[in-house]
């Protein structure tokens, strides 16, 4: 068993004695079974007809101080900022209780897969959004979920929820896009489909977390009504509706206060106001003050006890900083949620490869990955109409890019877009490649082909922003690429160009080719979807989560410093709730592809919406040729309450997803509520309805509105 950094640090901040003392505990070393609970007759609190709240209440009694300060940290650095790209080394470890029959609890990194030596790799988060389906989300959760269990993990960190602020972030690939209510939307499913696996799921990164500049430092200075309506939303979704069991508390401050040591958002709202249950947990080395964080509402340190040690959590107490009653109450949080998940009743999740089902996940990451490509352009070049030969130009054609980081995973195997279209092509086409850093090679390769298919990446992941949107600053190693598919496009008028980028990139070369699909980065089962959505076995199922901007200046939070990155490591959010597509519509920019967009192989349209407040209806029918998948979209556009109150244009507020053959109709729903026309009155620090005229629209894209009516009091 390990040594119990928790237990004994006796500097906070000692970062190398930490290293040097967990190193007893190596990667990938077994680690000896404390046991589960034991016996009900000898330890009550290990009787499983009792309430989570009552076996809490029989256990924390018998702790004693240090036992109880030993569960409000992890203990193992190597299961912590270095532990994921080990083979059996979990993210981080809390090693439990052996005396009092206290399990020990495993947890891997999870956003986009398994960080924990070689996994399934799913498409990037943003492709899950781009899905718009609560069904996939539920897969996409459960499939993470159940790789999560059979590598001996009790939590899974995951799903990413942070609404985009800036297409600049370095993780936008890790989100579920610009909108609240989508990201709210998915991450529930998301994390009821994982925790229906015995798996614990931990929400991150609260309250905001915008981006990667200065994001150990930063303070994001962010008014009510935005923090409200704009970035806290898909947490009290996920808390509320979802259940999650713990929830991450975020890097940087927010208004002043660190995200780990806020009161005001985990004590306050988290929990008061939302009724949460579960534990807060750090991320790594998040804290900075025990007395803070402890009266702040953090449960558990990760991934060590820097703060959260016997020496600085026994000084705070004795000088009266913390309370005995503050420290007991943040062990019964753990306790009680690791009660209610059935950690304690349970036998070990056994670390073992060989009984991941991975036909299932490989199926899995297929179907989402389809389910995600979007078709931003198309004047007739798709689906493939058996070409005889295709240049495959760009280095990605070869291999499945990913975003770096904690939601980076290494997959078991990978089929590259080369290697699937080659397969669905089959013998009578001829496939050829071209890496593209020679432009005339790559074009005079592409002049010989009946299609030509550019592939262009860009480079993000966690540590680092993008300093641009173009497809050079995201690749400097891949040169102009946007020259590449000018010229690939001079060559050959049948040029498609396949983006695999993490968020919205500049598309200068937009009126130069026949087709544009949007493939984020794909996962291990890239080149089997991409090939099976490029010849049309299935329909491209994506639309955009995020809005793409035709000019660098048009995005959000650009041109002025205050707002990105900063000056002097403080962010002022003052577009307020204008975000993503909010902001576009309100300042009246034309977008090169709006939010909400991606076509279909087949059409369709929209007809007798009939609008109430308690739901909304429309018909939607294929009026083509082929049998396609619809994204209907409804949108609100709510009446301003008063002057300094001014609301978007319209905002999201439901979604469906339905196949349909051709001439087939179908009647969907959008259920609404009263939150569905509330806005944030910081005034009465709560949700009110405006009078007023309410405008209803529903459509295909944000811009592309095929029905309106109203409701409400109009004139």
């Amino acid at each position: 068993m390990g040594m119990r950094v928790g237990r004994w640090l006796p500097v906070a901040g000692a970062l190398a004695s930490v290293l040097a003392l967990a190193a007893v505990s190596a990667p990938g070393e077994a680690r000896a079974e404390t046991g589960r609970c034991g016996d009900p007759a000898q330890r009550p609190w290990c009787d499983p007809s009792l309430t989570p709240d009552q076996r809490t209440g029989l256990l924390l009694p018998e702790m004693t101080a240090d036992e109880k300060i030993a569960m409000l940290a992890a203990d193992d650095i190597f299961g912590g900022p270095l532990g994921g790209y080990f083979e059996t080394a979990h993210a981080d470890t809390n090693n439990g209780i052996e005396r009092l029959g206290i399990p020990p609890v495993y947890m891997a990194d999870g956003p986009a897969g398994v960080r924990q030596g070689k996994a399934t790799a799913l498409p990037a988060p943003i492709a899950l959004a781009a899905g718009f389906s609560r069904e996939t989300a539920k897969l996409y959760g459960g499939t993470v979920a159940w790789e999560a269990r059979h590598r001996g993990n009790d939590v899974v960190f995951g799903p990413t929820v942070d609404v985009l602020r800036t297409p600049r972030n370095g993780r936008t690939f890790e989100g579920f896009g610009e909108d609240p209510y989508l990201s709210a939307t998915l991450g529930v499913p998301w994390i009821k489909g994982a925790q229906s696996q015995g798996v614990m799921t931990a929400v991150k990164h609260m309250a905001v977390y915008a981006q990667e500049t200065d994001r150990l430092e930063l303070n994001m200075k962010v008014d009510p009504r935005t923090l409200r309506e704009i970035y806290l939303p898909p947490f009290e979704a996920a808390v509320k509706q979802g259940g999650a069991a713990t929830v991450m508390c975020g890097f940087g401050m927010l208004n002043g206060r660190w995200a780990c040591q806020d009161d005001a958002v985990l004590n306050k709202i988290l929990r008061s106001e939302w009724g949460f249950k579960g534990w807060v947990a750090s991320d790594h080395f998040a804290p900075k003050d025990a007395a803070e964080a402890a009266n702040g509402g953090l449960d558990m340190e990760l991934p060590v006890g820097l703060r959260y040690n016997a020496f600085l959590l026994k000084m705070a107490v004795a000088q009266g900083k913390v309370t005995q009653a503050t420290i007991d109450g943040h062990v019964a949080n753990v306790l009680r949620t690791m009660f209610k998940a059935g950690v304690f009743d349970r036998d070990a999740y056994p670390n073992d490869l060989t009984r991941i089902d991975r036909t299932a996940s490989e199926t899995a990451a297929r179907k989402i990955e389809e389910a995600g490509i979007t078709l931003l352009k198309n004047d007739g070049a798709l689906p493939l109409k058996a070409p005889k030969s295709i240049a495959l130009i760009g280095r990605a054609a070869q291999k499945s890019p990913s975003g770096h980081g904690s939601a980076q995973v290494v997959p078991f195997t990978a089929v590259s877009p080369q290697e699937g279209l080659a397969r669905r092509a089959g013998a009578g086409a001829r496939i050829t490649h071209d890496n593209g850093d020679d432009h005339g090679a790559a074009a005079e390769r592409a002049r010989q082909a009946d299609v030509a298919i550019v592939f262009a990446t860009d480079s993000q992941g966690e540590f680092f922003d993008k300093s641009c949107l173009t497809l050079e600053c995201g690749e400097p190693l891949r040169g102009d690429q946007d020259g590449l598919i000018s010229e690939v496009a001079a060559a050959n008028p049948n040029t498609i160009v396949v983006l695999n980028t993490g968020g919205p990139v500049l598309t200068p070369w937009a009126g130069q080719v026949k087709g544009i699909v949007q493939a984020w980065y794909p996962g291990q089962e890239a080149g089997n979807a991409l090939a099976r959505v490029l010849y049309g076995d299935v329909d491209p199922g994506g639309r955009l989560p995020v809005t793409f901007p035709v000019d660098e200046s048009d995005a959000p939070a650009s041109g002025n410093p205050a707002q990105y990155p900063g000056v002097d490591k403080t962010v002022t959010f003052s577009e307020g709730v204008m975000v993503g597509y909010r902001h576009y519509d309100s300042k009246g920019i034309a977008p090169r592809f709006p939010f909400g967009h991606g076509l279909s192989y087949t059409t369709f349209g929209y007809s007798d919406m009939a609008a109430g407040t308690e739901a909304v209806q429309v018909t939607v029918t294929n009026t083509g040729q082929r049998t396609g998948t619809a994204v209907p979209q409804l949108y609100i556009g709510m009446p301003s309450p008063g002057g300094s109150v001014v609301q978007p244009p319209k905002q999201l507020k439901g979604y469906t997803k339905v196949t349909l053959a051709p001439g087939e109709s179908t009647r969907v729903t959008f259920p609404l509520s009263s939150r569905s026309f509330a806005y944030w009155n910081e005034g009465a620090k709560a949700w009110k309805v405006a009078s007023g005229c309410y405008q209803v629209m529903v459509g295909s894209s944000s811009r592309a509105i095929a029905q309106t009516g109203t409701l409400g009091t109009c004139g």
